[in-house]
């Protein structure tokens, strides 16, 4: 109950949410950056981070053997809130599915969560949900919104809906039941969004609203969150000159690094390396750059 109660008590002033649906407290440099690099230009807007491990007590993640908790909880506008998903899911259509699924079944468990998870949190309060390995490069408006990771594939990774209790993520929600499929990659999470955004625009061709609103939902470019295709996501890891990065990234919010395709590479980004990341890094996230960086000269 803490972590609601906490966040009831912002409910006036939406935020960014970003949340951990696995039980880990001392996750990734990248998820660490993807963070405070939100906090730091949003300095006006809460973060949010739910983490279905956390207890909900800061005392009991003390120094050094914990990192990452004492880390982003220093930051002025970061508050930490245990994910409860049985609480979360309560009054919204994935209460009756989440009784009845075994997680031991299910073939990408995690990541299924994580997709119901960010539409009953955005639904419930309001605000912008971003994926973990996204870095925040410059300060997001509050809008409606979804974006498009191809010109016919809408990705969940970031959405924004200000106004809780907002009719299209209730039927997000509502399909998320409907056409669940264990074992499809993608089903309840972009697969979703896209079919949901054919019916709330009516038409089978989203590419024509890209840039444009439809009923109220601005389809933001691709570029605001996905300059890089996710077939290119390697390129994140190699060195970049100034000005392709200021070409590149000109009209982004936050750069989407697809850490997904890095899972069995697991390329890290050492200090020193010149390396895109590296840059983001020691730009947007200087406070994880500097004690998890550079302190163990390696990161996912």
């Amino acid at each position: 109950m803490l972590g609601f109660r906490r966040l009831l008590f912002h409910s006036k002033n939406p935020g960014i949410i970003f949340l951990e649906s696995t039980d880990n407290v001392e996750p990734t440099p990248l998820v660490v950056c993807s963070v405070e690099s939100a906090a730091l230009r949003n300095p006006d807007k809460p973060i949010y981070y739910f983490m279905k491990g956390f207890s909900g007590n800061l005392s009991q993640y003390p120094q050094p053997e914990y990192k990452v908790i004492p880390l982003l909880s220093s930051v002025r506008n970061i508050t930490i809130l245990p994910l409860n998903v049985t609480e979360l899911f309560e009054d919204t259509p994935l209460k009756s599915w989440y009784q009845k699924v075994n997680p031991q079944k299910e073939r990408f468990w995690t990541h299924v969560l994580a997709d119901g998870c960010r539409l009953a949190l955005i639904w419930k309060y309001g605000g912008i949900y971003l994926d973990t390995d996204i870095i925040s490069l410059r300060s997001m408006p509050f809008d409606n919104f979804t974006c498009p990771q191809s010109p016919n594939v809408f990705s969940n990774g970031a959405m924004g809906f200000y106004q809780k209790h907002h009719t299209f993520l209730w039927n997000c929600m509502e399909d998320f039941v409907a056409h669940y499929i264990v074992h499809v990659w993608g089903q309840q999470g972009p697969q979703l969004i896209t079919r949901v955004l054919k019916r709330w625009c009516n038409t089978t061709e989203l590419a024509t609203f890209i840039g444009k609103e439809c009923n109220g939902i601005s389809i933001w470019i691709s570029k605001r969150f996905y300059p890089v295709p996710y077939l290119a996501w390697q390129k994140y890891f190699a060195p970049w000159k100034k000005e392709h990065i200021e070409q590149v990234f000109s009209d982004t919010y936050g750069a989407h690094v697809w850490n997904f395709m890095n899972k069995h590479k697991k390329i890290k980004v050492a200090a020193g390396s010149g390396s895109l990341m590296e840059h983001f890094f020691q730009l947007h996230c200087p406070n994880t750059y500097k004690n998890l960086i550079q302190s163990s000269n390696s990161t996912e």
